[in-house]
């Protein structure tokens, strides 16, 4: 149980504890009136039942304002999809207008905004090492900022890229042993892993990093960003050629059994959402019970009144 406004609920019981006070009071003042009169008043438990209700119905509201929720398990269908996004100095190369990276981060943002709420999406940039720049979350908003915040660092290495992508998904560390020993992550089958980049890699490991994500049973689909004419980027005052690997993109995606596509057939990235083996999960979240306590409330209200009413000709 949890509430939003404590404070609420403290000034209304202490309301509710005032009226109670103020009840008690009157009924004993009325009652010496009375016997001072020489009047025998025979009471019961039903004498003051009216004004009871109303001091519940009163304590009941001041609890429904202080915003109650109780916290419940609800199942929902979801899978994980981890954008893997080449911030490496090649994607400043501007074969792709304006560059290569603000083209991968336009291909992203679209396709994030494209996905149901019962997909959870993460977000990995990476260059030489890999860092997890949003953790998979349904809440899709926390991938677009993590996205828009991407800036070019670095060489590139897709092995990294990988296995920084498998651990967002586990929430471990995983990396591959000194000799290239793959290490068993389990088996991730609503997972999958959407990586954007130009496929220049400056680092080893990718086949043995394709071959874990294959056996964790998480498909890889590779966004080629770039032209294979390539252009000219300039890094540490030296010009650099750099060019679109198709080959090696389409490797690491056939490996896992995901597809690979050029970024200028992005828009055919919203059907790799349909891939996805949704799994059943269960979280806790609020379930607001102030619009109950209100009914309640105003059922003793009226409850109460009535009675009042009823055994004594007045509403109070």
């Amino acid at each position: 149980m949890t509430l939003s406004s404590p404070l609420l609920l403290a000034v209304g019981l202490l309301v509710t504890a005032a009226l109670a006070w103020a009840v008690v009071v009157s009924a004993r003042r009325r009652a010496a009136a009375l016997a001072a009169a020489g009047v025998v008043v025979r009471g019961g438990r039903g004498t003051y039942l009216g004004a009871g209700l109303t001091i519940a119905g009163v304590g009941v509201l001041a609890f429904a304002g202080a915003g109650p929720a109780a916290m419940v398990p609800v199942p929902r269908t979801a899978g994980t999809v981890v954008l893997a996004v080449d911030v490496s100095n090649s994607m400043g190369a501007d074969d792709v207008a304006p560059t290569r990276l603000a083209a991968a981060q336009r291909a992203a943002r679209a396709f994030v905004e494209a996905q149901p709420d019962s997909v959870d999406i993460g977000v990995v940039a990476f260059e030489r090492g890999a860092l997890t720049t949003a953790r998979p979350d349904a809440d899709h908003s926390v991938a677009l900022k993590a996205i828009d915040r991407l800036k070019l660092t670095g060489g590139t290495s897709l092995g990294t890229a990988i296995t920084g992508s498998l651990s967002a998904i586990t929430g471990k560390q995983v990396a591959l042993g000194r000799d290239g020993e793959a290490p068993d992550i389990g088996y991730w089958p609503s997972a999958t892993i959407v990586m954007f980049t130009d496929g220049q890699n400056q680092g080893g490991d990718v086949e043995q990093a394709a071959a874990v994500a294959q056996r964790a049973g998480v498909h890889i689909h590779t966004v080629g960003v770039g032209t294979t004419a390539g252009a000219a980027v300039r890094v540490d005052g030296f010009h650099l050629q750099t060019s679109l690997d198709e080959e090696t993109l389409t490797l690491i995606a056939r490996t896992t059994g995901g597809d690979y596509h050029p970024a200028s057939d992005a828009a055919r990235l919203d059907s790799i959402a349909d891939t996805i083996d949704l799994r059943l999960t269960v979280s806790d979240e609020p379930l607001p019970l102030a619009g109950a306590l209100i009914g309640l409330a105003l059922a003793l209200l009226t409850g109460g009144a009535a009675l009042t009413v009823l055994r004594s000709g007045r509403v109070i």
